[in-house]
């Protein structure tokens, strides 16, 4: 069972969402919140295995809720509740370690997906969100591009093979049928790939892909 911690300030987008859920029978939503404060102290109390923050919201806003989380409850995973035009939110949740993008909007099959994959300790990222933190990304590649080149020179060609497709948002399964290999074996690649490079996360690992190079904006276009 995946205990969920559900939290938005609008109560008809949290019934919407907790719909979704409950149709799942590998979900428990044990809590729900209406500020990002109450979140903060329903993931103390409830420890939650998955939270779900709305990116704006009162008295803490999904950002500065989902930083404490990592403090105080670092064995949640935080998936992050968007919307388009908020580039600039998605963007810092990556440095406070969200493992999850997903749309409001969005097919609910991508909600469950994500809420899935990232239980499973794996990172996920609706593809209209990747696609928008690349191209936000994109204006600084030049800068970063030789920086994060010299941090994959001590992978092996292999891990940079895996790192390339996890870039491009492959999941650990599509990965193994596209290297032929099984997906255990994936499963090592990438936590070596991320104790390597010293990052947190999938999403962060794929930030690195696309900034040296490995990942191109027209491979995740057609995807």
């Amino acid at each position: 069972m995946i205990r969920l911690l559900l939290a938005d300030d609008e109560a008809m987008m949290r019934f919407g969402i907790r719909a979704i859920l409950d149709a799942d029978p590998a979900f428990e939503v044990v809590a729900e919140a209406g500020d990002g404060r109450e979140a903060v102290d329903l993931a103390i109390s409830h420890r939650p295995d998955v939270a779900l923050l709305d990116i704006r919201m009162p008295k803490l806003d999904g950002l500065a809720a989902a930083a404490e989380m990592r403090k105080v409850a670092p064995e949640t995973a935080i998936v992050m509740l968007t919307t388009f035009g908020e580039d600039d939110y998605i963007a810092k949740a990556l440095e406070v370690g969200a493992s999850g993008f997903l749309l409001k909007s969005g097919d609910p099959r991508e909600l469950i997906a994500g809420i899935h994959a990232v239980a499973d300790g794996a990172a996920y990222l609706s593809p209209k969100v990747a696609q928008r933190v690349i191209t936000q990304l994109a204006g600084g590649q030049m800068a970063k591009g030789a920086a994060a080149r010299d941090r994959i020179t001590g992978l092996t060609d292999r891990e940079r093979e895996v790192l390339a497709l996890l870039g491009a948002g492959m999941s650990n399964a599509e990965i193994a049928r596209r290297l032929f290999i099984v997906e255990g074996t994936v499963k090592a690649y990438v936590s070596a790939i991320l104790t390597r490079l010293d990052v947190r996360n999938r999403v962060q690992a794929a930030i690195v892909a696309y900034e040296a190079g490995l990942v191109s904006g027209r491979q995740d276009q057609e995807r």
